[in-house]
């Protein structure tokens, strides 16, 4: 998955609060429209923002939802948020661990018996900060510019398959031992919550989070193909049969199966940050799992328990998540009182790498 390396300037230390309704004006609109503009050429056919400080709620968008029109991308559009979804998952596991339902040292063995090679040394807290040395199943998918990626669109795939896939290569290091980013973990930890609450992970997410934090506009769409209200279209580069060039392929609408309890969520801009400020605030677990979620698996990784972290150039601290959905890509992060937030959007052009052109714009919008 995508890193966002970051350069914020002055973190508040005041107590985290919700953001001002206020809107941006003058020259700070302007300056954020500006450098979010910038984000199309670097590699993006259309992006979107919302940034939440104290200054007030600026939203913005840049280039054109769907190519071949001069339609704009909605500012509060939709869009396919991928791997975000392990923070939201994340939090209900830690929740049920608030509850003592169940122990971050509980192993996967305790819990699905007999399924992971090895299990009974394979902790939930190692699944959750990517140190269990499984295989990550994405790298054993068709994935573009492979046509196979595209034949496949439709199909609906279980997490037990895509957990069979990824089980069926061997580890990559020892548990424990190594940071390795793998969505294999967070299919199984789907898994250990269905057995936990008798419940799917999608009811528990919604229950917990969606519902109770009124994210109108965030979805888990299992098999639903479908992207609903305004949103960007996404592509992907295909390898033409014949020709052996490559055509980006509108890949909008698919069977999101694929991504599964690791990265199917649908959501805005406008609920993520409301999501994560809620996270870093308080309202989803209490203190002391919060420093849990805030803390690596190994020494000098940057990732803890479904939550990634950024250290700036000028020391200050943001936290989040990326999200990588093939067609989409989004970051999402906020300071550690929940006063400075930016979540930006992308549909990828897949020409160029627009990841710096986003960094730089999250650094202004944070910093402003």
């Amino acid at each position: 998955m995508v890193r966002l390396v970051l350069a914020l300037a002055t973190a508040l230390v005041a107590p985290m609060v919700m953001a001002p309704t206020a809107a941006y004006a003058g020259d700070g609109r302007r300056d954020l429209q500006r450098r979010l503009d910038e984000v199309v050429p670097a590699g993006a056919v259309g992006v979107l923002a919302e940034v939440r400080t104290e200054r007030g709620v600026w939203r913005g968008s840049s280039g054109v939802a769907e190519l071949g029109t001069s339609r704009e991308v909605p500012a509060r559009g939709s869009f396919r948020a991928g791997s975000v979804m392990k923070s939201f998952l994340a939090t209900v596991v830690l929740q049920l661990v608030g509850e003592r339902r169940l122990r971050l040292e509980d192993t996967i063995e305790t819990w699905l018996p007999g399924v992971v090679p090895g299990g009974d040394r394979i902790t939930l807290r190692q699944l959750l900060d990517h140190t269990s040395g499984l295989y990550d199943v994405v790298r054993t998918l068709p994935l573009p510019p492979d046509p196979a990626f595209v034949d496949n669109r439709w199909r609906t795939w279980t997490t037990t398959e895509l957990v069979e896939r990824g089980l069926a290569q061997p580890p990559t290091h020892a548990p424990g031992t190594a940071f390795s980013y793998t969505s294999t973990g967070y299919l199984l930890l789907a898994q250990v919550v269905e057995k936990v609450t008798r419940q799917t992970y999608a009811t528990e997410i919604e229950r917990r989070i969606i519902e109770p934090l009124r994210l109108r506009s965030t979805v888990l769409p299992g098999a639903s193909p479908w992207i609903r209200g305004p949103h960007p279209h996404g592509y992907v580069p295909v390898e033409t049969r014949n020709e052996g060039g490559t055509e980006l392929v509108d890949v909008t609408e698919m069977n999101p199966s694929l991504f599964g309890a690791a990265g199917e969520v649908i959501s805005t801009a406008r609920d993520l940050n409301r999501f994560f400020a809620a996270l870093l605030g308080g309202r989803l677990i209490d203190g002391q799992l919060q420093e849990e979620m805030k803390t690596p698996g190994v020494a000098d990784a940057t990732y803890g328990l479904g939550l990634r972290w950024e250290d700036t150039t000028c020391g200050v601290r943001v936290y989040g998540h990326d999200g990588d959905a093939v067609a989409y890509q989004t970051w999402s992060f906020t300071t550690a009182d929940g006063r400075r937030q930016a979540t930006v959007a992308l549909s990828r052009s897949f020409e160029g790498d627009p990841e710096d052109a986003v960094a730089e714009f999250i650094d202004r919008a944070v910093c402003g």
